[in-house]
């Protein structure tokens, strides 16, 4: 498949496998403000494909400011690595909330690289979880 032919099947399917939320920032569809996007986790401008395989969806912000990358800086370790991979990796081994659920914290070298590029943390990300912490839509259970 070449890009920019994505179907509304195959939108679908990937709703259902992501179970409608970010792959990233685990934001969910009910609370996002406008449609998931669909994620080219290799981007189309690096030769990614619109096979199912590539592809996870993503929430505006994650998927703007993740753009055409595929690696980040640890923050730990300052090393190059590679950006989480929501089809072939696991959020929670990567991830976890903090304490007052605000904040993606990053386990791994993957996650904290993750969570830099994709500003994860910004102002408006970490206010607005607040607000659905208080309301107790947030964190989202596994």
């Amino acid at each position: 498949m070449t890009s920019g032919q994505i179907t509304v099947e195959l939108r679908a399917r990937l709703r259902v496998e992501a179970n409608d939320r970010c792959g990233y920032c685990q934001t969910q569809q009910v609370l996002a403000y406008g449609s998931l996007e669909v994620d080219h986790i290799i981007p189309a401008a690096l030769g990614g494909s619109d096979d199912i395989d590539n592809l996870w969806l993503a929430c505006r912000p994650c998927n703007q400011y993740k753009a055409s990358r595929i690696s980040g800086l640890d923050t730990k370790t300052g090393r190059k690595v590679r950006l989480f991979n929501p089809r072939r990796q696991v959020w929670s081994r990567h991830f976890c909330w903090s304490e007052d659920g605000t904040l993606v914290v990053g386990l791994t070298a993957c996650g904290r690289a993750t969570v830099l590029a994709l500003r994860m943390n910004g102002p408006f990300a970490v206010e607005t979880r607040r607000f659905w912490v208080r309301a107790g839509w947030h964190p989202p259970k596994e």
